[in-house]
């Protein structure tokens, strides 16, 4: 059995302990004690040290509940569009996305990963979308990121804007994923993943919940990211989205919406309602102009709210202080959004949203899933002020370590299973070749 030290610990938003540390046995936390027991069981010779904490901060590591990590190719690429629908039938899908193989997946999962460990990140939940990519791609995908070492659910995102045979082929990856789950375990598993109501019929969308269903994986979409999917819903259904998925017969408490920006109060009755998980990105949200999400509504009326990066900024304080930030000038309302309720969708909402209880939490029983964080802020770090601080000035900077199952990935600020010069010389060169291709 190993042992963590912290001077401060974040058990979870409402168990805040002092000189506390952890006990670690087969990646999982089988006790919380104070440093003075675990220094008598070290003594004895009945615990190892795993790491002396005592002058850091160690909390639950960040769960990042959706991103696209070849999105990574797209940072810092101009692209001239008008609107929404301009962004991904101009730019996003014929110039990105139809590009997508093994060589960008590769580069792309390395070098996100390698951000989201500095930002303290331990679980994520990736959309690949890459209907060209080829045969057992998400496959290929889990063996990179188990090197790596992160907890990780894969899916391969799937519709018909292609053709059906296209949408099928990559539902059928999606199955092929969680299955290698269910046959070899680990920290990657997969789960369905459809696109949205105006790229999916309905007997395609019926049948990716009946593939889910059957394999017993959760399933997740895009629901609403900007004012076009309820128009278009509208206009080709008579109903709003959430109420035509819902007639469908679609909804549960297995459904993971992404985005959820234009919505309506009878949607998130609804999603309340089929106890449907949300992902809240603050700041792609911004990016594509779609508005601000009704997060507030949405975590009153009872819906799990997480928190994701959406593959834009993958630095889990921006996006944080994103959340804390923005909506409070939406609201016109400073009480807005406080910063434990931000912390809590970082990590306990979003294990809750992913289907994995024991991630986001250091309770008994959870994963040994933890980050190391200095406690050198410009003002006093106490346990009365930490989730401020940590939501509003904290910075990836202050990271120094980060363990999954108990394993560091990294270590004294280094990356513990990646060399990353030469990661992200691997995604220049691959993302130097990329932009070479016009559009058009």
């Amino acid at each position: 059995m190993q042992a963590i030290q912290a001077g401060l610990l974040i058990v979870d938003v409402n168990d805040v302990r002092e000189q506390s540390g952890l006990l670690i046995e087969e990646g999982e936390i089988k006790a919380i004690l104070p440093n003075e027991e675990i220094d008598a069981k070290i003594k004895s010779g009945e615990v190892t040290q795993l790491q002396d904490a005592r002058d850091a901060l160690v909390m639950p590591g960040f769960v990042n509940a959706h991103m696209h990590q070849y999105g990574m190719l797209s940072h810092g690429l101009a692209a001239d569009v008008e609107n929404f629908e301009s962004f991904l039938d101009d730019y996003w899908w014929p110039y990105i996305e139809n590009r997508i193989g093994r060589k960008e997946v590769e580069a792309t999962t390395k070098a996100s990963a390698a951000e989201m460990i500095h930002a303290g990140i331990t679980t994520y939940c990736d959309t690949m979308e890459a209907p060209f990519s080829g045969e057992d791609i998400l496959l290929y995908q889990a063996k990179i990121v188990e090197q790596i070492g992160l907890r990780a659910i894969l899916s391969l995102e799937s519709c018909e804007r292609v053709d059906e045979e296209n949408g099928l082929h990559c539902l059928n990856e999606n199955r092929k994923m969680v299955e290698y789950h269910k046959q070899n375990g680990g920290r990657v598993g997969g789960m369905m993943c459809t696109h949205t109501s105006f790229t999916c019929s309905a007997p395609f969308m019926q049948k990716a919940k009946q593939m889910a269903d059957e394999l017993g994986a959760m399933w997740q979409f895009h629901l609403s990211e900007s004012i076009f999917e309820p128009t278009y819903a509208r206009e080709h259904f008579g109903k709003l989205p959430v109420v035509y998925y819902d007639e469908l017969g679609l909804l549960g408490n297995r459904v993971l919406a992404s985005q959820c920006v234009q919505m309506q109060e009878e949607e998130i009755e609804i999603l309340a309602k089929r106890g449907v998980q949300a992902v809240h990105m603050p700041m792609s949200n911004c990016e594509v102009g779609g508005g601000f999400a009704p997060v507030e509504k949405m975590l009153a009326a009872g819906v799990n709210v997480a928190l994701g990066t959406d593959g834009y900024i993958n630095d889990f304080f921006e996006v944080m202080r994103g959340a804390f930030l923005m909506h409070k000038a939406n609201q016109q309302d400073p009480s807005a959004m406080p910063a434990k309720t931000v912390f809590q969708m970082a990590t306990e909402n979003g294990g809750k949203a992913l289907g994995m209880p024991q991630a986001g939490t250091l309770r008994v029983g959870s994963f040994a899933d933890f980050t190391v964080m200095s406690r050198k802020f410009p003002t006093p770090l106490t346990s009365k002020n930490l989730f401020d601080q940590i939501v509003v000035f904290g910075q990836k900077q202050n990271v120094t370590d980060v363990y999954v199952a108990g394993t560091p990935v990294l270590k004294n600020k280094q990356l513990a299973t990646m060399d990353e010069a030469q990661v992200f010389e691997d995604l220049r060169a691959v993302a130097t070749s990329f932009w070479e291709v016009k559009r058009g």
